[in-house]
């Protein structure tokens, strides 16, 4: 099973969910175009970029929430905005 969009990325509440969500359209829409009639090697070429980029935005935003809902989260979110972060 090939998952695309918002089910394919369990991201905090920051909307890069959907912003994964469109890129994994275009790509994988790409993907399809550069495999004509061999879908298992569109999908494989999709997932193959798909998985680190996702794993990459998950970590960030498992960072961001750290940051803005953790221990002395309001301070952090002055300093982010103050630019001293």
């Amino acid at each position: 099973m090939t998952l695309l969009g918002d089910a394919a990325h369990l991201q905090p509440p920051n909307g890069e969910g959907a912003n994964l969500a469109m890129q994994d359209g275009a790509e994988l829409g790409l993907a399809i175009a550069a495999h004509p009639g061999d879908i298992e090697a569109a999908l494989a070429s999709y997932e193959e970029a798909m998985f680190p980029r996702s794993a990459a935005a998950g970590a960030e935003g498992a960072v961001n929430n750290a940051v803005l809902l953790g221990a002395g989260a309001a301070a952090n979110l002055v300093s982010l905005l103050s630019g001293a972060r």
